[in-house]
């Protein structure tokens, strides 16, 4: 049985990027029925020595928009990391998320073979595109997303299982 490498990106990072936008416009509530600035939430981290919640989302946004290119056998984007309000990570998921949207199965589908070289800090790595997409880019994706619902669960923002999972 073969797999739809583009039912296996595109729309599952496109449901990630969507639930994390329902789940940061609960946050923006919380903090506002809090008396506090929701833009206070982006610099929470879970532990000192993780990344704040601005770059979880970057991350989301970076490996799903650089996993679906790669696949697809283009260049990626680059985007600047200078995110520094809740309007700012919206907008930078929104635009995440209306580049996914660009994209056509054609331009995806086949890529199970595709060599994919990345650079990851010193080393550069070889990858075949489903243990790319499969073992790497899907993984990354989902341990940030959840690491950013992790970060406003654990201050406080009233979200369950089903804001992470979003609407069956």
């Amino acid at each position: 049985m073969t797999i739809s490498m583009y039912q296996a990106s595109v729309p599952v990072f496109t449901r990630v990027l969507t639930n994390l936008t329902a789940i940061l416009d609960k946050a923006r509530a919380h903090a506002e029925a809090k008396k506090m600035d929701p833009d206070v939430f982006l610099g929470c981290r879970i532990i000192a020595d993780m990344y704040p919640l601005s770059r979880q989302i970057q991350i989301v946004s970076d490996t799903a928009k650089g996993g679906v290119a790669r696949l697809a056998g283009t260049e990626p984007p680059a985007w600047a990391d200078d995110e520094k309000t809740m309007d700012d990570i919206l907008a930078r998921i929104k635009k995440t998320a209306d580049y996914l949207g660009t994209f056509k199965a054609e331009q995806i589908d086949g890529s199970e073979d595709r060599t994919i070289t990345l650079k990851l800090g010193p080393n550069t790595v070889d990858f075949k595109g489903q243990p790319y997409l499969l073992g790497f880019v899907i993984p990354n994706v989902f341990f940030h997303a959840a690491t950013a619902y992790d970060i406003l669960r654990a201050n406080g923002v009233d979200i369950g299982k089903r804001d992470f999972l979003g609407a069956a």
